[in-house]
């Protein structure tokens, strides 16, 4: 995101945790339940989930972000 700045590009990160897609569903219920127990939101996301952040960092909005990250996982990845 700095190499490229002056340049006008911004460079940032959407981050999903597990999401329930065709892919997850292929792991059976199980693991979609045990992921779901290790979420603090109690549930895996849906992809409907993702869609703000992704839009946002593709919109004008942004235009002044630059090098972020955003994590969409329930807070499972939420620092104490």
């Amino acid at each position: 995101a700095r190499e490229v700045a002056r340049d006008g590009v911004t460079a940032n990160c959407v981050c999903p945790g597990p999401i329930d897609t065709p892919f997850l569903a292929k792991n059976g219920e199980g693991l979609r339940d045990a992921l779901a127990r290790a979420i603090p939101m109690r549930r895996v996301g849906q992809p409907e989930d993702v869609v703000g952040a992704v839009l946002f960092f593709a919109s004008a909005a942004a235009s002044y972000v630059t090098g972020q990250v955003i994590n969409i996982d329930g807070g499972r990845t939420a620092h104490l």
